[in-house]
């Protein structure tokens, strides 16, 4: 039996209980001390554990209790591995696989990672899909690795997980910035043929968990011809394209404590850019723009220019721009999870989860939809409960969110 114990930034704690001869892994512990006193309740299996600690022995002395049973129990202490190395990684209880499949639809391989909880199955499984832009099949932004850590969480509680290099990363083919928000769909459909084909996976089960557009990816496989069994939200944008990236640029301005008047300026000129680009051939659109960020840039390079103008004319540019979220909802008929941040800059909850929950929950009657308070786009919750490692404090994906998300997909079998 062990129990891992890491501090957080303010000064409580994240434990979590593995016991690897019941199949018991990272059951949540909460954690109580008082001087020399420590409570560990763990409230899965019903039982706490009253311990004094012993600083000079650097061990833990008390009673375990559990419905039936008491029993004296001594915990010794032992270091934690070091994570400051790069890559350094303790062997997971659970299966891995390295695995490439195909999407026929786009003529182009992916590659991913499956990960399988112990035991023969069939489990249920999702599809993990990153947000705008190419990620790597953990999601990784600069450290933080979101589908990653949600991956290893829900593997570890018995739900395969499948995740894949976005197009043009990794060992993915394809072209990230050519690839459509409806490309993407088809992406998607190639992953789940690749689970419905495996004997490990419940085809009954299999659904998709997407962040940010790869939110709006899965709704929009949901409503096509062998949908998922259900789709987890995780900050999709509700707004229409040009909407949504306006906001985030209004949004980033005023987090630099602009003058109002720059803002709204700085506003009216990127709608003008995007108005043309959306409106005019991609020829006549190219010049255009960068005419105009040379005018807004004195001795800004031509060919700087060109390039950035041909950056924001890419194929998912265009698409995504006139992309509205909303119109192919009524073809969702599976069971939705609609999660969000109340801290989320860039899909404020207020106006992209509102915009969601209104229209599933008027054609879905299996829509649930949860605000999380203190969460941001990223799904991490406030400082003060990120971990501290080496003295330093890092990111971590919200305990809450990952637990909403298992406790809701393993409500649906229970609900069959």
């Amino acid at each position: 039996m062990t129990i891992s114990v890491v501090p957080l930034a303010g000064g409580t704690f994240f434990a979590a209980l593995d016991v690897p001869a019941q199949k018991v892994f990272r059951m949540p512990v909460e954690v109580t001390v008082r001087g020399d006193s420590v409570l560990l309740w763990m409230p899965q299996a019903e039982s706490r554990y009253k311990a004094r600690l012993d600083t000079v022995r650097k061990e833990l002395s008390g009673t375990w209790t559990q419905p039936g049973v008491s029993s004296p129990v001594v915990l010794h202490h032992a270091p934690m591995p070091t994570a400051s190395g790069k890559g350094t990684r303790l062997t997971p209880p659970y299966r891995e696989e390295e695995v490439v499949f195909s999407n026929p639809a786009s003529r182009l391989n992916l590659g991913g990672t499956l990960t399988i909880p112990p035991g023969p199955g069939p489990f249920p499984a999702v599809v993990l899909v990153s947000d705008m832009g190419p990620h790597d099949r953990d999601g990784s932004v600069n450290d933080f690795r979101l589908l990653g850590a949600l991956a290893d969480y829900l593997t570890r509680r018995g739900i395969a997980v499948l995740r894949y290099d976005d197009r043009g990363v990794g060992q993915s083919g394809g072209s990230s910035a050519a690839a459509t928000t409806a490309a993407l769909v088809t992406d998607v459909q190639a992953a789940l043929n690749f689970l419905r084909a495996r004997l490990e996976i419940n085809i009954n089960r299999i659904g998709v968990v997407g962040h940010g557009e790869g939110a709006n990816v899965a709704l929009l496989a949901a409503g096509q011809p062998l949908p998922p069994a259900f789709v987890v939200s995780l900050a999709g944008y509700g707004l229409p394209g040009q909407q949504t990236l306006l906001q985030q640029q209004v949004d980033q301005l005023k987090a630099q404590k602009l003058d109002p008047a720059k803002v709204q300026a700085a506003y009216e000129r990127q709608r003008t850019m995007y108005d043309i680009i959306r409106q005019t051939n991609a020829q006549q659109a190219q010049a255009i723009v960068a005419n105009m960020l040379r005018q807004d840039c004195d001795g800004m390079d031509p060919r700087a220019a060109q390039s950035e103008a041909a950056q924001m004319l890419t194929p998912w540019q265009r698409y995504f721009l006139a992309f509205d979220p909303i119109a192919s909802l009524d073809q969702v008929k599976c069971p939705v999870l609609l999660l969000n941040g109340t801290n989320d800059l860039e899909a404020p909850a207020d106006l992209h989860l509102s915009a969601l929950e209104k229209e599933l929950k008027s054609v879905n009657k299996a829509t649930t939809s949860k605000r999380l308070a203190g969460l941001n786009h990223l799904f991490q919750p406030p400082k003060t409960e990120w971990t501290l490692l080496n003295g330093e404090m890092r990111p971590l994906v919200s305990p809450i969110a990952q637990e909403a998300i298992r406790e809701w997909i393993t409500g649906l079998s229970a609900k069959k």
